[in-house]
C-alpha cells in the first residue's frame, strides 16, 4: 500500500503557464489546440514534480482548465439552459464560466472559507443529467503512458448538491439522480486498470451537517462503494473537523477516509472509531493552506498520537488539503530575504515534506541528503522563535498596553455633529474607492518599480491622473469624492509594502479563479508604520476641490483574509498590531483636513469559521480590530466601511457592533431584500446599498437606477441613505464609467 499522497496539487502552472494560454486563446490569439498542448505539457510536469519528490499516490482529475466545480457539471451534464444549444463542448464551458452573448455567466464564490472562487451549479426542478466521462479517462489513461497509475479526484455528491444553488426546490432534489450518475462513471472507470482508487472530496461535511445530510452521506458511500470490486473510494474532507461524518463513514464500505489534521484538531476525537473499523487513515499533517515551512518534529509527535489508536501500515501521510491554495514553488524567490524564504514552502517544497515525513514515520532511515533536510527544517523553525526580523518588543508593548479601543462618542451623536459640519445632503453620492486603472496607469506604475523612470516622472503622472478623476467626478455631480488610488496596486498590497512585517514574493501566484491570479502579502512579523501611507496623494487630491475627498485604507481584517499570515502567533494579535497602524494614519489623515475616511472590510464574512463553536471568537477580534482602527477619529471625522457580498442576515448584529458611522455594501442584484435586514434589525447608522452592478459592462439607465433608488427608499429614509456603486471601479472602463455615474447622479436628482 502507498504510504503518502496529496489532496491535490496546482494547476495554473509554475510561471502561470495555463493562465496566458487561456488569455491568448480568449483574445483570439490562437485556437484552442494551443491551450490543450499547454495543459498536457503542465500535467505532465506537474506528475512528474510529485513522483521526483517521493509522492506515492499521485491525483489526476485535480487539473482544470477553469474550475473543478465546473468540471462536475459538465460530467454530470447538468449544464443551465441558457447556454444548453452551444454545441461545442469548450464554447460551452467557458461561456457558463464567462458569459455568452445574452447568456448571463454563472455566479462565483468563494469555496468554503478560503480566497478561492468555484462556479455555483444551477439547479432547477426538472434538472435532467446525462455522464460524460471523457475528461477523466482521457486524464487518466494520459498518467498511465508516463507509467502512473493515479487517484481519480472527484467532488462528492453532498457537497456538490450542498453548494448548488436551485429554484426554490430542495438542493438534494436530485440526490438520487447524481449518486446515479456516479454509478455509471464508477462503473466505466472500473474497466481502466485491476484497481482503481476514486477520491471523493465532501468538504461539505466539515461544516455543521444536518442529520438528514448525514443519511445521505450513508446512502451515497453504501451504494458507490459497492459498485466494482475493484473500485477503492476515499472520502475526504477538509478545513476542519468532521466527525459527524466518520461516524456515518466508518459504518460504510468505502476503502479509506481522509481528514484534515491541521485546521481540524478534534479530528482526533474520531481516531477510536476508526480503528475499530477496517478503513485507511489518510493523515492530512502537511498544510496546503499556509506558506510556512511544516515544523517535521510536531507533525511527527502528531502522527505517533494517531499511531498509538492506528497501526501504522493503515495510515497513509497527506497534505490537510490541495496545494491548489499553496503558491507553486520558492525556485524563482531570488529577491526574498534569504532568512525569511529559509521559513518557507510552497507546493513544490510540501511535497518533499510530506515525502520526508512518511520516510520518517515509517521506516526512520534517512539518506544524508534528508538528513539534510531534517536539521535544516529544524534550524528554520527554531530560528523563527528569536529572530530579530520577525519580532519587535516595542511593538509587542504597544498592542499589549492599548487604552482606548472605540471611539469617544456614541454612533447618534456622532451622525449629527458630521452632519453639521460636513453639510452633505441626503441620498449624498459618492464611489467605494478606486478608479479605472487602465494599461498606460499600470505601466507607469511597473516603470517607477523597475527604475526605468524618474520619481519625478512617476508622480507627476499620478498627478495627472488624480487632476483628471477629480475633474470628471466635479462633472458629473458627485457629493464625496475619491483620488481614485492610481499610486495603488492592490487594497493590499499596497499597505503591505508600506508597512514593517511585509514582505512580497515575486512568483507566489495562486488561483482565485479561471485564469485570475493573486499574489498575497506575506505577513511574516510583527507590524509597525515608519510613516504616513495615503496623506501625500489624498491631501493632493482634497487641495485641488472644493468639495469633500474621502481617505482611502484597507482595514485589519481584510488585509489579515488575503495575506499569508503568521502561524507562530494568534491571529488577533496580528490584526491588532495593524489596526494600531491604521489608527495612527487616520489621525495623520484627520490633521491633515480629510474630514471623511473609509476603512474597507471587503472580506470581513470570507474570514468566518465553518463552524459556529468558533464564531464568537473571530468576531470578537474582528470587530475590537475594526474599532481599534478608527479609535483615533475625531467625532466630526466621518468613518466609512465597505463590505462586499450581499448576505448579512446572519451578522448584521457584528455590523452594527463594528460602529462605522457609513457602511456601503453590495446590493444591486437583491433590490431592497439586504436593506429589509438592516431595517429589521433597527440599523441605526447610514448605509450607502449598491445601486449597479461594477461586475457588468454594461451601463445601467437613468431609469434603472431609479428604480432601485425607489426601492430603497421603500425601505428606509432618505436621511439614512448614501448612493453609489456596489464596488470599486478600478475592472472598468473610463467609457463605461463615466456614463454610468452620470446616470446614477441623474437618478438622484429626481429625489432630491
Amino acid at each position: 500500500m502507498q504510504k503518502n499522497s496529496i489532496v491535490g496539487f496546482p494547476r495554473i502552472g509554475e510561471k502561470r503557464e495555463l493562465k496566458f494560454a487561456l488569455e491568448k486563446f480568449w483574445a483570439k490569439g490562437c485556437e484552442f489546440d494551443e491551450v490543450e498542448k499547454t495543459a498536457n505539457e503542465l500535467k505532465i510536469r506537474h506528475w512528474e514534480y510529485q513522483k521526483n519528490a517521493g509522492i506515492e499516490l499521485i491525483s489526476s482529475n485535480d487539473f482544470s482548465y477553469y474550475d473543478g466545480m465546473l468540471d462536475t457539471i459538465m460530467i454530470l451534464g447538468c449544464v443551465p439552459q441558457r447556454f444548453a444549444t452551444i454545441q461545442n463542448k469548450t464554447e460551452q464551458y467557458f461561456a457558463m464560466a464567462r458569459g455568452y452573448k445574452d447568456g448571463v455567466a454563472m455566479a462565483m464564490t468563494k469555496w468554503f472559507n478560503t480566497n478561492y472562487h468555484y462556479i455555483v451549479p444551477e439547479l432547477h426542478k426538472n434538472q435532467s443529467f446525462r455522464l460524460d466521462s471523457t475528461k477523466i479517462i482521457s486524464e487518466y489513461k494520459q498518467a498511465k503512458e508516463i507509467g502512473l497509475k493515479t487517484k481519480i479526484n472527484l467532488i462528492g455528491a453532498v457537497t456538490f448538491l450542498g453548494l448548488s444553488t436551485t429554484d426554490g426546490s430542495d438542493k438534494f432534489l436530485h440526490f438520487a439522480k447524481v449518486v446515479d450518475i456516479y454509478s455509471e462513471l464508477l462503473s466505466e472507470i472500473s474497466s481502466l486498470d485491476d484497481e482503481v482508487i476514486v477520491q471523493f472530496d465532501e468538504p461539505y461535511f466539515a461544516k455543521e451537517p444536518t442529520s438528514a445530510e448525514l443519511g445521505l452521506l450513508k446512502s451515497c458511500y453504501d451504494k458507490l462503494a459497492n459498485i466494482s470490486p475493484n473500485i477503492k473510494i476515499i472520502v475526504t474532507t477538509y478545513f476542519e473537523h468532521s466527525n459527524e461524518a466518520t461516524k456515518i463513514l466508518v459504518n460504510t464500505p468505502i476503502w479509506a477516509i481522509g481528514l484534515d489534521f491541521v485546521a481540524g484538531e478534534k479530528n482526533l476525537q474520531s481516531l477510536d472509531l476508526i480503528a475499530k473499523s477496517d478503513k485507511i487513515l489518510f493523515a492530512g499533517v502537511v498544510n496546503g493552506r499556509n506558506i510556512w515551512k511544516n515544523d517535521l518534529q510536531k507533525s511527527l509527535k502528531l502522527l505517533q498520537v494517531i499511531s498509538q489508536k492506528i497501526d501504522k501500515k493503515r495510515v497513509v501521510i497527506s497534505s490537510s488539503c490541495s496545494l491548489l491554495h499553496s503558491p507553486f514553488t520558492l525556485k524563482y524567490e531570488e529577491k526574498l530575504d534569504s532568512e525569511l524564504k529559509n521559513g518557507l514552502s510552497f507546493a513544490v517544497e510540501k511535497l518533499d515534506e510530506v515525502a520526508i515525513l512518511s520516510k520518517l514515520f515509517f521506516e526512520d532511515k534517512l539518506n544524508t541528503k534528508e538528513e539534510e533536510f531534517v536539521v535544516n527544517n529544524k534550524k528554520a523553525i527554531d530560528s523563527k522563535k528569536s529572530s530579530s526580523k520577525i519580532h519587535n518588543l516595542a511593538v509587542k508593548s504597544r498592542v499589549q498596553n492599548i487604552s482606548s479601543w472605540a471611539r469617544e462618542l456614541e454612533v447618534s451623536k456622532r451622525l449629527e455633529i458630521q452632519r453639521e459640519t460636513l453639510k452633505y445632503p441626503d441620498l449624498a453620492t459618492t464611489t467605494i474607492g478606486s478608479f479605472p486603472q487602465t494599461n498606460d496607469l499600470r505601466n507607469v506604475r511597473k516603470e517607477y518599480k523597475q527604475g526605468t523612470i524618474s520619481q519625478e516622472d512617476y508622480e507627476a503622472y499620478i498627478k495627472s491622473y488624480i487632476d483628471d478623476c477629480i475633474t470628471k467626478q466635479e462633472s458629473i455631480g458627485l457629493d464625496v469624492l475619491v483620488h481614485g488610488e492610481p499610486e495603488r496596486n492592490d487594497m493590499v498590497e499596497y499597505f503591505g509594502e508600506l508597512l514593517n512585517g511585509f514582505a512580497f514574493s515575486s512568483n507566489g501566484w495562486v488561483q482565485s479563479y479561471g485564469a485570475r491570479c493573486v499574489k498575497p502579502p506575506i505577513l511574516y512579523g510583527d507590524v509597525s508604520l515608519d510613516a504616513p501611507m495615503t496623506t501625500k496623494w489624498i491631501t493632493y487630491a482634497q487641495s485641488i476641490t472644493d468639495k469633500i475627498v474621502k481617505g482611502m485604507l484597507t482595514g485589519p481584517v481584510t488585509i489579515i483574509n488575503w495575506s499569508f499570515v503568521r502561524d507562530d502567533i494568534p491571529k488577533s494579535e496580528v490584526s491588532y498590531q495593524i489596526a494600531l497602524c491604521l489608527a495612527d494614519e487616520i489621525d495623520n489623515l484627520q490633521k491633515n483636513g480629510i474630514k471623511i475616511i473609509q476603512v474597507d472590510e471587503a472580506a470581513f464574512k470570507e474570514g468566518y469559521p465553518l463552524r459556529a463553536e468558533n464564531i464568537g471568537e473571530y468576531e470578537n477580534w474582528a470587530v475590537k480590530s475594526f474599532k481599534l482602527s478608527v479609535s483615533s477619529a475625531y467625532p466630526q471625522t466621518q468613518i466609512h466601511t465597505h463590505m462586499c457580498y450581499s448576505e448579512f442576515g446572519d451578522i448584521i448584529h457584528t455590523i452594527e457592533a463594528m460602529d462605522a458611522d457609513v457602511i456601503t455594501i453590495e446590493t444591486a442584484k437583491s433590490g431592497n431584500r439586504l436593506l429589509q435586514i438592516f431595517k429589521s434589525s433597527g440599523y441605526s447608522k447610514e448605509i450607502g446599498p449598491g445601486v449597479y452592478d461594477i461586475h457588468s459592462p454594461r451601463i445601467p439607465s437613468v431609469e434603472e437606477i431609479e428604480t432601485q433608488i425607489k426601492l430603497l427608499l421603500e425601505v428606509l429614509p432618505k436621511e439614512q441613505l448614501w448612493i453609489n456603486p456596489d464596488c470599486g471601479l478600478k475592472t472598468r472602463k473610463w467609457e463605461e464609467v463615466t456614463p454610468a455615474l452620470a446616470n446614477m447622479v441623474e437618478a438622484v436628482k429626481k429625489f432630491r
